[in-house]
């Protein structure tokens, strides 16, 4: 008699739209089959997670994995290994790479480079550029594109975009939600006098709250104009969160784990330039102001902004520090974190991180643990208790700003489509990252 079933959870407690229970998930093909409680009799394998949660897989909708062009400090297999160490089943990731993702086959050489290279499924963001825009409506439809990107402060070259005009054109071009870096370039280059040389504290008062506000509210007012829906990238200010609140009907909200675990002036005390961000880390009252707004609900997303570099790089002297620091395998237990800490639920981390993905970006078959979707599954350990170190991570640059902090809470698996593809800190089989679909 044939099995009914190829793999069953059994034992563990599931997280999804729901609540949380007791339950068991059946999976076939690839795909759940059924939840409910089954005789493992029916089926080919069992996977016993007694004592842990199931979550739906989770989706860090930002990353930098660098390649092509960057690959001394990332690369899309290491970043997508360290994504799965870290309990991640599904990336988005930038355009800012070496050549810029701004065209078809720019896009075409990165899906061909993730296939069955790395181990997390993928999809990239197009770079909108003065250059490209009357082709982004075509570009977003393309396989494996998650959607446009633009840096409307903080870049270089054609990818900075800067000025309203080609903003508006951008958004009444397009048909999906835009992905912007909201930081006002004017603003930014008007105050790099107050950049002091070897103190990275001054990153913090040269890219104001101001900055940051300023922009937002200029996208805003563009997707109010043009019809279009506007996404935040990591906020980071009191004054934004509070604004973006009274204009959900356009604009929906990105928050990183880093903004709301690091805090100035400990950051730079602690770590230097390796706490360097953009937007960057800001002060105590700034981030407790973003902890409101997630638990009131405004913010629909958490992505780590995985953006590492080398430790040579960052060990420049400020200002020729550059930003950024890896985030993607930290993204959950840091989060878990929090959850045992009692600044959120598991409800409120499982609907930031895998339910308002799929929502606000129309990921088909991923997202939710529901008959019919993927098999994707992030499975923790809510009540083990480790010390990030970091001959754990697997990113390229070999480093993590949290080395040595303790954490309860710890990702014991991670499931893809019905493959176990990590399991206690350990990779299992081969990579069969493949590129996400979109409604």
């Amino acid at each position: 008699m044939s099995s009914m079933f190829d793999l069953i959870l059994k034992g563990g407690t599931v997280v999804n739209q729901d609540g949380i229970g007791a339950r068991d998930i059946a999976v076939r093909d690839g795909k759940i089959a059924d939840i409910g409680f089954f005789d493992t009799s029916q089926c080919d394998k069992v996977i016993d997670v007694t004592g842990l949660h199931v979550l739906p897989g989770v989706i860090d909708t930002q990353v930098h994995f660098r390649e092509p062009g960057g690959e001394h400090k990332e690369n899309l297999e290491n970043g997508g290994r360290a994504a799965v160490m870290g309990g991640v089943t599904a990336v988005f990731e930038m355009p800012n790479t070496s050549p810029t993702t701004t065209d078809e086959a720019a896009l075409a050489d990165k899906v061909s480079r993730a296939h069955h290279r790395m181990y997390c499924d993928f999809a990239f963001y197009m770079g909108g550029t003065r250059d490209n825009v009357d082709e982004l409506a075509d570009f977003e439809r393309l396989p494996g594109c998650c959607g446009i990107k633009v840096f409307a402060g903080s870049s270089t070259g054609n990818l900075l975009v800067d000025d309203d005009e080609s903003l508006e054109r951008i958004l009444s071009t397009i048909n999906r939600r835009a992905a912007f870096h909201s930081e006002d370039e004017q603003r930014l280059i008007e105050r790099m006098d107050v950049r002091r040389h070897n103190d990275p504290h001054s990153h913090t008062e040269w890219r104001d709250n101001e900055a940051a506000l300023k922009c937002t509210k200029r996208l805003v007012n563009l997707a109010y104009k043009t019809g279009a829906k506007v996404h935040i990238l990591h906020i980071s200010t009191a004054q934004e969160i509070e604004y973006l609140g009274c204009h959900k009907q356009v604009a929906t909200v990105e928050m990183t784990p880093s903004h709301l675990t690091l805090f100035t002036p400990d950051a730079y005390d602690r770590l230097g330039t390796y706490a360097q961000l953009n937007p960057p880390i800001r002060d105590l009252d700034n981030q407790k102001k973003l902890w409101w707004g997630l638990n009131a609900g405004i913010t629909d997303v958490l992505g780590s902004d995985h953006s590492p570099h080398t430790r040579e790089e960052k060990d420049q002297l400020y200002p020729n520090s550059p930003s950024g620091m890896p985030g993607v395998q930290t993204l959950v237990p840091v989060m878990l974190d929090h959850v045992n800490a009692g600044r959120l639920s598991l409800e409120r981390f499982v609907d930031l991180s895998s339910h308002g993905p799929q929502r606000i970006f129309g990921i088909a078959g991923k997202g939710r643990i529901a008959a019919g979707y993927d098999a994707d599954f992030t499975i923790v350990d809510m009540k083990a208790e480790r010390v990030i170190e970091e001959d754990w991570i697997e990113s390229t640059c070999g480093w993590t700003p949290l080395a040595g902090k303790h954490v309860k809470g710890w990702v014991r698996g991670t499931v893809i489509r019905g493959h176990r593809v990590m399991w206690d800190d350990e990779l299992i089989g081969v990579a069969g990252g493949e590129a996400l679909k979109f409604w």
